[in-house]
């Protein structure tokens, strides 16, 4: 069992993800740090408890983190995600605020106190992760691994060149990068390569309360891949990158050089991929392929389950 925070940005894809951590015997969620991207960190991290609250985990801490980019004016997702960032379901309001402590503090603290190794998985922006490696530098070392949803070696999805978590705060991620950390990036590349269909959705809406959530958040989340790329289904990111910790067989990888562009808007955010392995040093685990047949499977079986 792999102890795990996850760091996230609510947003319909990241509640499926912390769903799916909820469902998954091979990981233990310590905890959720949230960051301002898909929406403001205020709007993130009551959708964070909001989700929790809806399958009765009021157990599991929330720490509010960053509510603004490294450097870079704040950009929010709301043409994806809507003004709440889960616009659809009739979710109500959160039972109970965030914890005390800033996120980046609670996850020094929560380290501090494991035994075992952590890994952190980042399905939003970087900026509390960068942070927190600029705090805490003694800690670094403690973390077992970081899994991040961001960035593409491909297309973006909110420049030609960049992909939305990479683009929202690239002077983060780049300091993520460059930390020499066990990274693995699942970017664009892959996540578009599984798309959840209106068939996944009936079956998981016949499920119980959390598929039927997830279907709720679905049928909101899909208009703006159907108008945007005309698909008949939806890619689930970050749940991507969490099902590759509960199965790491899920993607293939290659272990390559990744440097983050933190140039002027033409270019922000681009991670440029060294594929080959012919000019720069490996700093990361890049996924370039997913079963999307097995991880489908995975999602809809295991969120299926929470009833």
């Amino acid at each position: 069992m792999s102890d795990i925070i996850l760091d996230c940005d609510p947003g319909h894809d990241d509640a499926i993800a912390l769903l799916l951590a909820l469902a998954s015997p091979e990981v233990r969620l310590l905890g959720v740090s949230t960051v301002s991207g898909n929406q403001t960190v205020e709007k993130t991290t009551a959708n964070a408890i909001r989700v929790l609250d809806h399958v009765d985990r009021a157990e599991v801490p929330v720490a509010a983190g960053a509510d603004r980019p490294l450097t870079r004016a704040r950009h929010v997702a709301a043409n994806v995600h809507g003004e709440t960032g889960l616009d659809g379901p009739g979710l109500p309001l959160p039972s109970r605020g965030p914890g005390a402590q800033h996120a980046i503090d609670w996850i020094a603290t929560t380290l501090r106190e494991r035994a075992d190794p952590v890994t952190l998985v980042a399905t939003g922006p970087l900026t509390n992760v960068a942070l927190f490696l600029a705090r805490y530098p003694e800690l670094a070392a403690e973390l077992e691994r970081v899994v991040l949803m961001g960035g593409a070696f491909g297309e973006g999805n909110t420049t030609p060149a960049a992909e939305f978590n990479i683009w929202a705060d690239p002077e983060a991620a780049q300091r993520v990068f460059q930390e020499g950390l066990d990274t693995t990036m699942v970017g664009l590349d892959v996540t578009h390569r599984a798309l959840m269909t209106p068939a996944h959705a009936r079956r998981l809406a016949d499920s119980g309360r959390a598929g039927k959530l997830v279907a709720d958040l679905y049928e909101f989340y899909v208009r703006f891949h159907s108008r945007a790329y005309g698909w008949d289904g939806a890619p689930v990111h970050d749940a991507v990158a969490l099902a590759h910790v509960v199965d790491p067989s899920l993607l293939d990888t290659v272990h390559c050089g990744v440097v983050v562009d933190t140039g002027p808007e033409l270019s922000r955010g681009r991670t440029h991929v060294d594929l080959r392995r012919a000019s720069w040093e490996a700093n990361c685990q890049v996924a370039v392929d997913i079963d999307s047949e097995r991880f489908l499977a995975l999602l809809i079986g295991r969120i299926g389950s929470l009833g």
